[in-house]
């Protein structure tokens, strides 16, 4: 029988996370504004953006399958849309990877849903990098992780303990 991988887990400090929390609100300032924005509205790019993505590059260290972020950085080159953001993390030492807004959109009755979890493009393109961990942050105090683990598997989700530093 084999064994059970460990569980992923991604440390986080207070400061970090209110500051994540920070950034998902001034990017989803609007996010009340979908009355008259559906989704395909939105999927094609001909309503109004009421919110943006927004891309974080994480730093800190990993110890076993454990991630500890300690701070973050701006991805340089952010190019920001309402349902995706690209940019890059090059310029961070100690990168341990990236997080990510998810914006709200709209259902079929304009009301506003989440996307409460890393999508299946999210972890697919997680699953083909280098990095450490990837974090979506879809509410001000709501977030989903994975975590490579150290024998290179994806581990989703993780969980996520915030401490005071």
């Amino acid at each position: 029988m084999p064994l059970a991988q460990p569980p992923a887990i991604v440390v986080i400090a207070q400061p970090v996370r209110d500051s994540i929390n920070a950034i998902w609100l001034r990017n989803n300032l609007h996010w009340n504004e979908l009355t008259d924005q559906n989704t395909l509205t939105q999927m094609l790019g001909t309503g109004k953006p009421t919110q943006h993505e927004y891309l974080g590059c994480l730093i800190g260290h990993m110890v076993g399958d454990t991630v500890y972020v300690t701070d973050w950085r701006p991805a340089q080159h952010m190019h920001q849309w309402q349902f995706a953001v690209t940019g890059d993390c090059k310029h961070i030492a100690h990168l341990v990877g990236t997080w990510h807004t998810h914006p709200y959109r709209a259902d079929s009755a304009n009301r506003p849903l989440k996307e409460p979890v890393l999508s299946s493009t999210d972890l697919s393109t997680f699953g083909k990098g280098a990095d450490h961990v990837v974090l979506a942050a879809w509410d001000a105090d709501s977030i989903d992780a994975a975590v490579r683990g150290a024998d290179g598997s994806v581990r989703h989700p993780a969980t996520i303990v915030v401490t005071s530093r």
